[in-house]
């Protein structure tokens, strides 16, 4: 099986990336950056693109399963516009070019609470993403809801609040199915996710995700 993922150098794509080389099942990893990252690699193939011009690489975007994990913060970003302009437009036009190129399965990493008439802009944007990428018509789709991500070495101060709060919250037998998943965790969760779709559109919540079994099972 051959695999295609943009959003690599990221917290949970590293992982997943790594997760999919150690995977038998996975014959070959693509990986579109927007600039050099990864060691060489038997099954790894590493593209530098501009996700400006991703239409101009659409001969690299072929094989059997996409993952997208591509995103950013407002701040990061520089403002929800440029936010918006990487979390939604590059990897809905990455969605329509693997449409396009007869990929079968695609991948989405969203998260808790999206959906298109929220009053939160991410929450809004998710969503919006979520329903273009529904209407795309892939065979198989797979969207990924997690809660709070662990993300090693995290600066994102946000985040690393609100998974403080969801852990006291925890222990306290609050949102007992809303806990943090730390990216290994979550990389794990997200190739038995794609493995156990065997068609249409499934979306894993984060109880979903938290309840998966501990090991992937290689089968």
């Amino acid at each position: 099986m051959r695999a295609i993922v943009i959003g690599a150098t990221g917290a949970t794509g590293k992982e997943l990336t790594r997760q999919l080389l150690d995977d038998p099942r996975i014959s070959a990893v693509v990986v579109l950056t927007r600039r050099p990252f990864f060691p060489s690699g038997e099954k790894l193939r590493e593209v530098v693109v501009d996700f400006e011009q991703l239409p101009a690489y659409a001969d690299e975007i072929h094989g059997d399963v996409a993952f997208s994990c591509l995103g950013t913060t407002r701040r990061e970003a520089g403002g929800t516009t440029a936010q918006w302009r990487v979390d939604h437009d590059y990897q809905l036009t990455f969605a329509k070019l693997c449409r396009q190129k007869g990929i079968n399965h695609f991948v989405l990493l969203s998260s808790a609470g999206a959906g298109e008439n929220s009053l939160f802009f991410y929450s809004r944007m998710k969503g919006t993403l979520e329903n273009a990428v529904k209407a795309l018509g892939f065979p198989s789709l797979t969207i990924i809801q997690p809660g709070p991500i662990l993300r090693p070495q995290s600066t994102r101060k946000g985040e690393i609040a609100a998974a403080r709060l969801v852990v006291l919250l925890n222990r306290v037998g609050l949102f007992p199915d809303y806990r943090p998943i730390s990216t290994s965790t979550l990389a794990r969760a997200i190739i038995q996710a794609c493995h156990q779709n065997a068609g249409g559109i499934t979306i894993y919540t984060p109880k979903d995700l938290n309840n998966l079994p501990a090991s992937a099972g290689h089968r």
